[in-house]
């Protein structure tokens, strides 16, 4: 009996000569009957050997051309069974057809007799050996160790996918005891002979009772609010919660990726659905062109992975941290060896490099993601917000126009949006740039969003770094919040918007609802397996330089079209002149220059207010910050 399960290719075979023994063994009986019966077994002996051939040929025939013997028969669905009965059924037909045809035939009694039992046999011996084996694996399972008893959340086809594999599965620790669901339909009835119970106050209890250790949520197309919900309610229990679904990145991409279980992950707790892009022939248009991205960073890398799939003609990475530019080498060399790459080291703010990388290379699509991005340090350091962030996309844009480059998008923040640091109003007047250039035969866009999670020097890595030594876990204020999407997320848009852009458009994500940094705190505390400021405290730490307590995506004098994604925009303010964005520059080229001896800010702010009118003082916008449409979303 261990040969039949361990030994998988002798499964079908030894199935195979169980029907073909049982078929003969019932033509024997039928035979025998119908001669004891008949008073003229000559005649039936004359035609009954070609009738049981052309039967047995029939049947097996349809049986093979409906993969009834290559199915897993200890998985197996009832389709299964279904294709096994209409190959005998059909098999009766085209037999007695047959049997006319050659003036054969003896009646339909043979044929349909013969068919039904066989398929009756059939069925009795696969479900015995279903049976078998799941005895066999609850006997393995009692000589392995313990089981952990599991409740799942969701008695729907991604449920019952769930159950049936920890089931069948016999390396699994999981045990799943019963369904829960707020379907009334299913609630009291058993699927997949689990009872199925509601979700109330009540089912706490019950959880208790059966001694469920696991809570699986097994729930197709769940939103972040949803999943909020069901991850505060059921945290209720003391259980270990997990999701069963698609990995994040296999679940984006077309192909027929298996469900997993997984930890729930801070990004599952968006409060909004994620991202979806409506059109993949988009993607397209990056097909066999020369795609240069500036910047390695967490976006950067990720626009390079996304790219590395639209079989580009070449990809250029250009960055001026070298540790970036080779982990995102090595890893694109590795998943895509046909990839052109090339990697080139080098900034921004050197025009004489740029010209040689656009000379060389000869792009026809820029991403410019190279910028410094830390607010408190930027607050410091205003300087190089300028050389780096605003003078380094005037040169990386000019240098677009005079090769012939066909779009150049750039990267912006929500922080642009009225300012009140040093760089948030650097990415401001990094958008000025950009959007005056509608003249140009190049097609200039940026795309502006909010937050990203997990990306380098963002608050997620730092919140992990503060549970993992066991706080506290410092926020700036309770009140704060802020948008924020997932790095693939944001680096789809950017590659969309990209598809999408003609002449100055500046692309903004509806981000929905923002979160507050204090309950994402929480959250990540309780993904950890504390209690927020009981195991784990929370401290705030006051604002830090710059920082204002809501971002917006959205200036208040633009206005928004519509895009065929419904969840990008494009805003349309005015664009300034060529000229006067030229003489904003000056201003801030001769700040720069009279602060090169002294490490404050003080000269490069006084000029970034005067160059970028909505530029506040963090103070101004704060005090108000209660009455925003934005603070209001959140209460």
């Amino acid at each position: 009996m261990d040969f039949l399960f361990k030994n998988s290719r002798a499964k079908r075979p030894i199935l195979f000569m169980f029907d073909v023994l049982s078929f003969l063994a019932l033509n024997i009986i039928y035979y025998a009957s119908t001669v004891y019966f008949d008073t003229s077994p000559e005649y039936i002996y004359s035609v009954y050997l070609w009738n049981t051939l052309i039967l047995f040929v029939s049947m097996f025939a349809l049986r093979y051309f409906l993969d009834v013997y290559s199915n897993v028969w200890r998985y197996t669905s009832s389709k299964a069974y279904f294709n096994l009965i209409v190959a005998d059924m059909g098999g009766a037909a085209i037999s007695v057809i047959l049997s006319r045809a050659f003036n054969l035939y003896e009646g339909v009694w043979h044929f349909a007799v013969i068919a039904a039992f066989s398929a009756l046999f059939a069925i009795f011996s696969r479900l015995c050996y279903r049976l078998l084996y799941k005895r066999r694996q609850i006997i393995a399972s009692n000589e392995t160790g313990p089981v952990i008893n599991v409740a799942i959340v969701g008695a729907g086809q991604l449920g019952v996918l769930l159950a049936t594999d920890l089931v069948n599965n016999r390396k699994s620790i999981y045990k799943p005891i019963f369904f829960i669901d707020n379907d009334q339909a299913k609630v009291g009835a058993r699927v997949y002979g689990l009872p199925v119970y509601y979700e109330n106050a009540s089912v706490l209890e019950q959880i208790k009772r059966d001694g469920i250790s696991e809570i699986f949520i097994a729930i197709s197309n769940m939103d972040g609010d949803e999943a909020t919900r069901l991850y505060d309610f059921y945290s209720l229990t003391g259980c270990k919660i997990k999701i069963y679904d698609l990995p994040v990145r296999e679940a984006k991409q077309s192909g027929a990726a298996k469900p997993t279980i997984r930890e729930f992950q801070i990004e599952d707790l968006l409060f909004r659905d994620p991202l979806t892009i409506n059109d993949k022939d988009e993607f397209k248009y990056y097909n066999n062109k020369t795609i240069l991205v500036t910047g390695g960073g967490s976006i950067g890398s990720e626009l390079c992975r996304q790219i590395a799939q639209c079989q580009p003609k070449r990809l250029v990475i250009f960055d001026i941290y070298e540790n970036n530019a080779y982990d995102i080498q090595q890893e694109l060399s590795y998943n895509h060896p046909e990839l052109d790459l090339c990697v080139e080291i080098g900034s921004v703010r050197d025009r004489v490099r740029l010209d040689c990388i656009f000379a060389n290379y000869r792009p026809d699509v820029v991403f410019h993601a190279a910028a410094h991005k830390h607010v408190p340090l930027m607050e410091q350091s205003g300087c190089e917000a300028v050389k780096n962030n605003i003078l380094g996309t005037y040169n990386a844009a000019d240098m677009a126009e005079k090769y012939g480059v066909d779009k150049f998008i750039l990267i912006s923040t929500d922080k642009a949006v009225n300012p009140t640091n040093i760089m948030g109003a650097s990415k401001r007047m990094c958008e000025m740039v950009i959007q005056c250039r509608t003249d140009s035969k190049t097609s200039f866009a940026a795309v502006r969003f909010g937050n990203v999670l997990g990306s380098n020097g963002s608050v997620i890595p730092l919140f992990k770094r503060q549970i993992a030594h066991g706080g506290p876990v410092t926020i700036t204020d309770k009140r704060i919040i802020r948008y924020f999407m997932t790095i693939p997320e944001a680096s789809q848009l950017v590659m969309e918007a990209g598809a999408m852009a003609k002449k100055g458009e500046l692309f903004v994500l509806d981000m929905g609802k923002p979160v507050r940094i204090y309950d994402l705190a929480k959250n990540m505390i309780r993904l950890s397996g504390f209690e927020p400021d009981v195991d784990i405290k929370i401290e705030e730490v006051g604002l830090r330089p710059g920082e204002k307590l809501y971002e917006e995506l959205l200036m208040k004098n633009e206005t928004l079209d519509k895009t065929e994604n419904n969840m990008i925009f494009i805003e349309r303010d005015a664009p300034l002149t060529r000229e006067d964005v030229q003489s904003r520059l000056d201003i801030l080229i001769s700040a720069v220059e009279e602060s090169k001896d002294s490490l404050g800010s003080a000269k490069v702010k006084a000029a970034i207010a005067k160059v970028v009118p909505t530029f506040r003082e963090p103070n101004e916008i704060n005090k108000t910050a209660d009455q925003s449409s934005e603070m209001q979303a959140v209460k």
